[in-house]
This record gives structure tokens, C-alpha cells and sequence, in this order.
């Protein structure tokens, strides 16, 4: 599985978080696009400058998250049976509840049938 990145406005949120100059806001949306390949369907690379996705199609709040170690926090969303039909995803973000992309992936198509539920869960590791 590859890695999602913190964004630079991630990281400059815990640093000054850390240093007592503010609090962290809830991460609070999980966004889905078909912007995370290349024409040949490789997935581009990620820089952690982003601040939106390439291509967002929908965003949706989170539905959980768990620790499976106590330095990542994975969070999980799922998708319907009438979302986001016939697309190919290839790349995901997590928004904070003031809206900044915290967290990003991109990752090989993945299309979505009418009758098919998708569960998605993306990691952010400290």
C-alpha cells in the first residue's frame, strides 16, 4: 500500500498546534477524484504542496476512524450504491473542518459499478 502525505498546511498546522499558538481543527471530510493518474494510468506523484485534489468529485464526512498503531490514525468512509457511478477514483483527500486538504493519496483507477458499495480508509502516520 503507498503512503498518503500530510500536506505543508498540514504539518504547519500541528507545528504551530505543538508550540501552543493555536488548536487543531477536527478533520472532518473525505474527498473523492479521478485526477490522481497520468494518461497511462500511473499514479502521479504526490508532493504534499497540494492543497486540493486534481479532480474532486465528492466529498463526504467521515465515517470512523481507529488507531491500528498509536502514531497512525486511519480514517474510513465509504461510498453508496449511487455514488459516484461509472467513475474511475484515483485519488483521495482529507479536508479539516476549516476546509484545508490535511491529508492526500493517489492510487491506480479503481472504477465503481450501480450495484457495488466502496469503503475507503486512508491512513495519516506520525
Amino acid at each position: 500500500m503507498a503512503n498518503a502525505v500530510i500536506t505543508e498546511k498540514g504539518r504547519e498546522k500541528l507545528c504551530r498546534s505543538h508550540a501552543g499558538d493555536r488548536s487543531l481543527p477536527k478533520l472532518k471530510w473525505i474527498a473523492y477524484g479521478n485526477g490522481g493518474t497520468d494518461e497511462a494510468g500511473n499514479p502521479l506523484p504526490m508532493t504534499g504542496k497540494e492543497e486540493a485534489l486534481r479532480n474532486e468529485l465528492l466529498r463526504l464526512e467521515i465515517d470512523a476512524h481507529q488507531y491500528p498503531i498509536p502514531t497512525t490514525c486511519e480514517y474510513r468512509s465509504g461510498l453508496g450504491k449511487s455514488d459516484l457511478v461509472n467513475i474511475f477514483l484515483s485519488e483521495l483527500g482529507i479536508f479539516d473542518e476549516e476546509g484545508d486538504l490535511i491529508v492526500y493519496r493517489t492510487f491506480l483507477k479503481k472504477g465503481k459499478d450501480d450495484d457495488m458499495l466502496f469503503d475507503f480508509s486512508i491512513q495519516e502516520m506520525f
